[in-house]
Order: structure tokens, then sequence, then C-alpha cells
């Protein structure tokens, strides 16, 4: 077989990796700094143009686990290329709808093809790269969909003007489509296919297992709250007594930048003081910095948002090690159910934000998210308790 020279320059590949990812990613938030804009524009409610965003996110939750049995089963390459042409054309379109609904709809097909180019991507990895290559690369990617999420919001919100938020869409696009074609000239060839032993647990078997469940319901609570604190923040500080430009709200997603860092470091404290401390810590950082979003100053926020980072990557982090620790066999499918509650938890967490945002404003999504961390506090704290009886 012919050397691939990305195999022999780890750097270029992760480079590859991360600016497909990124791509893909950026279309997921594109319209969440904006969407007071398409408030007005639509002449809908915020519940309403809300949907431009849990609409991607719910398809992406009932799409992943589709895609990646597709993934063990056929070649990667070709999914690839029907995920970026679909989410490519789907954005063009985005761009050129007068209608909520159809765009509702447009978004809502992007999320079902997302995983072609995250879960299908993890699986093409793994099954193409050395052991030794494959945790370096794998690094990037998790680093590339924080940073996808990032570069989706100041694309929106902040690289083009906010009334232009149409241009966002074909920007994303032509940045995807670019990705997905560099990614099939240089990926590396698929040399194995991972082969999953019939003896190993389904679906089932793992959701009947008391100690992954909880675990999934931590990743959904707290991407429940992430989700909705950051797609209602536009609205709460355009209003009074706020009143702040969107390129301002924009530049609040920058605390978003915390989640490079942050998975290691809470990877660290997970191995000092256990992955269920961690998970506690995290959600009690978490509901007192949404609890300072109250407090009405800009700066206040600001640094509340800081506090939202920290809090929910150090769950998302620990809550992630610790099933991968607690599993010794059928880790590619419990990190596909993870994936699925997380993203279920985003898509349920904007809906009902937003009808509570309608009924008590941003006190009343603040309160909300409160409460839901009550979820990932209270299993960590018993995963803590529970070590330290091991001990």
């Amino acid at each position: 077989m012919k050397p691939n020279p990305l195999i022999d320059r780890p750097y270029r590949l992760q480079a590859l990796v991360f600016s497909l990812v990124v791509a893909a990613f950026s279309t997921v938030y594109i319209t969440q700094p904006v969407l007071p804009v398409l408030t007005g524009e639509f002449g809908v409610s915020e519940f309403q143009a809300s949907l431009s965003v849990s609409a991607v996110i719910l398809g992406m939750a009932l799409a992943n686990l589709p895609f990646g049995l597709l993934a063990d089963r056929f070649p990667v390459r070709p999914i690839i290329l029907v995920g970026g042409l679909v989410i490519t054309l789907c954005g063009l379109f985005c761009a050129a709808t007068t209608s909520l609904w159809l765009l509702v709809l447009a978004r809502f097909v992007q999320g079902l093809f997302i995983p072609t180019l995250s879960t299908c991507v993890v699986v093409y990895l793994g099954r193409s790269l050395p052991l030794e290559r494959l945790n370096v690369v794998m690094g990037s990617y998790v680093s590339a969909t924080v940073a996808g999420g990032l570069s989706g919001r100041l694309l929106g919100g902040w690289l083009h003007p906010p009334l232009h938020w149409r241009y966002a869409f074909v920007t994303a696009s032509i940045l995807l489509f670019s990705a997905t074609l560099a990614a099939l000239r240089w990926l590396p060839p698929e040399t194995r296919r991972l082969e999953i032993p019939e003896e190993e647990p389904g679906f089932i078997t793992l959701l009947s297992r008391r100690e992954v469940r909880n675990i999934l319901l931590v990743a959904f609570g707290a991407f429940f709250v992430f989700s909705s604190i950051f797609n209602y923040l536009p609205f709460y500080l355009a209003a009074p007594p706020f009143r702040a430009p969107t390129q301002v709200i924009t530049l609040m997603y920058l605390a978003y930048l915390l989640g490079v860092v942050i998975g290691p470091v809470a990877g660290n404290l997970s191995n000092r003081f256990g992955n269920g401390a961690t998970m506690a810590g995290g959600a009690v950082v978490f509901a007192l910095a949404i609890a300072a979003t109250l407090i009405p100053s800009l700066w206040a926020v600001a640094a509340s948002l800081a506090g939202v980072c920290l809090g929910f990557f150090a769950i998302h982090a620990a809550a992630a090690g610790l099933l991968n620790r607690r599993l010794t066999v059928s880790r590619g499918r419990a990190n596909s159910l993870y994936i699925l509650f997380y993203y279920l938890g985003g898509s349920v967490g904007i809906t009902l934000s937003g009808l509570a945002y309608e009924r008590g404003g941003w006190p009343g999504v603040a309160l909300l998210g409160i409460i839901m961390l009550s979820i990932p506090f209270s299993i960590g704290w018993r995963e803590r308790k529970a070590v330290s009886e091991d001990l």
C-alpha cells in the first residue's frame, strides 16, 4: 500500500481532522447570537426563533446511533461525502429561505447529518490509525468540537453584521464543503474493519445497568442547562437594563474557550479526588455561576459565564471519563448512548427553557437550570460516597 504522508506527519492529520470537525460544528450554533434578530425579521417569539438551534441538536441526537451502526458496517468515506453535501446544501437553503419554518426544517436535516462528520469520523480514525497516533488525533477532535461551537457563534454574530446573518450560512457552507473535499482527498485509507464481537452487551443491556444510566442522566442534565443558558443569553442581554449590541453579546461566547483547557484539568482532578467529586463540585460551580448572572452588570455576567463553562466542562469530562473507566466492553456503544443523551438534553433544555423564558424571563431560565443541576450533583455525590466506602 502506498504510504500516506499524513500518517507520517501526524500534525497535518490533526489539522485536517480539526478543520473538518470545526466546520461541521460551526453550523450547529450559527443562529444562536442572532436569535433576537430572527424574532424581528420573521415576526416570531423567542421560543419559536430558538427552534433554529434546538432542531439541529435534536437531529444530531436522533441520527447519532444509526450513523454509528452504518459506520461499523460500511466504508466511511462515502458517508462523509454525502453528509458534507447535504449539510452544505441545507446551509445554502437557510441563507435563501424567507420562512422560519422551512429554515427550522433545513436545520433539522443538517442536524441529522452532522454525525457523518463527527461520530463517523471517530469510527474512521479508530479503524485507520495505529493506537499510538489515535490518542493524539482524538485529542485534536475533542478540541475541535469546542472550537467549532465557538466559531459558529462568532460567524453568526460578529464576523458578519447581525442583520446579514444569511451570509454567515453561505460562509459556513463554503468552509464545510472545502473541508469535506480536503478530508476525502487526504484522510488516510481505511486499513481495518472495526469488529464488534457478538457477545458484547448491546444498547438495551447497557441501559439496564444503573451505573450507566446514572452517567447518561448526568450528560442529559448538564447539557440541558448549558445549552439553555447560552441559547437565551442573547435575549437577556439585548433587553433592559443591558441593551447590549449583538457584537458585545457574541463576545460573551469567548468564555467557551475555557472548554479547550478545562478537560485535561478536570481529568487530573478526577484522578486526585474521584470522578464523582469532580461532577458534584462542577455542579456547584455551575449553579453559583448561573445565580451570578442575575447581577445587573455586564462584567458580572461575563465572569459568571466563565464559571458556567468551568462547571459544565468539569462535569462533562468527569462523566465521560467515569463511563469509560466503568466499562471494559461495549465502550463504543456506551459512548454513542452518552452522545445521544447529551444532545437530547440540549434539545429538551432549549425547548423547556424557552417556555420558562416566556413565562418568567431570565430568572425563570436560571431557576430551571439550577434545579436541573441537582441531577449531576446528586449522582456525583453518591458516586463520591460509594468510592469513599470502597476505600
